[in-house]
């Protein structure tokens, strides 16, 4: 049946996105201020995609904490939560090339003004430094990281076994030192983290290179995700497993240059490029429903 010429059409509400990357870690930055979106693995899955989506590596809701209950109990800290998922859906509870992306889109949009800012994560407060400038790095603080066992934990990529480090910076890290960023093969298949079960829903991987003292080069096979281009955690992870003296680090990687600090008391702090690139709307068809 056709629609009579007559009948006023009636056009699906514009629903905006904005797309933005940290040292070539992308994210799209959903804007739900109120908690309306009922965003489902499912629609995370469908944005993230190459070739028939947006593609990003995860997916990044910024809502307001007293409007999530997930974060409610965060509000009295932070007024805004990091809602960030995975590019296959799954949950995450720290993103440290995330969490500065959001940083900066908070601050371009006006929801926050240039400075320290607390944000509110899965894995806790976390307050973040946006410089004025969109070119400007954005530093995140990201607390205390932990290597709380297994003792013995190994990796296998391709043909090879190596020892590594468990590493908990808000999420878990296996750390492996090898000779060369090659020698873990294409990494299109996930590295095989042994013990299986100590890991449930998965862990991500860095394989390390030390080049100097205070200089690092690694790839990342994210959980949730793949191969990525570059991790915040993951950098921080990397410096932690080395037993590091009070300094800065440079860690490189495919897409750039990350700064870990190690502060005195054992802290870390992340500093990096976060810039947001692109705003738009999506076609209907793609958005989340309402929650």
């Amino acid at each position: 049946m056709t629609t009579p010429a007559s009948a006023p059409r009636i056009a699906a509400p514009a629903q905006v996105f904005a797309k933005g990357h940290g040292a070539g870690n992308d994210f799209l930055v959903l804007p739900d201020p109120h908690g309306r979106l009922a965003l489902t693995a499912e629609d995370v899955v469908r944005l993230c995609d190459r070739h028939a989506g947006i593609g990003a590596d995860g997916v990044l809701r910024a809502v307001r904490c007293a409007t999530e209950p997930e974060a409610a109990g965060q509000a009295s800290q932070a007024e805004w939560f990091m809602d960030y998922r995975n590019a296959d859906g799954s949950p995450g509870q720290m993103c440290g090339n995330g969490i500065r992306v959001l940083a900066r889109y908070l601050v371009e949009t006006g929801a926050c003004r240039p400075g320290t800012t607390a944000i509110a994560t899965r894995a806790g407060i976390r307050r973040v430094h946006v410089t004025p400038s969109p070119a400007g790095p954005v530093t995140v603080h990201m607390g205390h990281p932990r290597l709380p066992g297994p003792v013995h934990l190994s990796v296998s990529a391709g043909s090879r076994t190596w020892p590594a480090v468990h590493v908990d910076v808000g999420n878990p890290h296996a750390v492996v030192l090898v000779d060369c960023l090659t020698d873990p093969g294409d990494l299109i298949a996930p590295p095989v983290v042994t013990p299986a079960k100590a890991f449930p829903d998965g862990i991500t991987v860095e394989f390390v290179v030390r080049p100097g003292p205070d200089t690092l080069a690694l790839r990342v096979h994210e959980r949730g995700v793949g191969e990525t281009r570059a991790c915040g955690t993951g950098a921080c992870a990397a410096v932690a497993a080395l037993n590091p003296a009070v300094g800065t680090y440079t860690v490189s990687m495919q897409g750039g240059r990350l700064r870990v600090a190690v502060l005195p008391d054992g802290a870390m702090e992340l500093t990096g490029p976060a810039c947001i690139v692109a705003t738009g709307t999506v076609e209907p068809s793609l958005w989340p429903g309402p929650a």
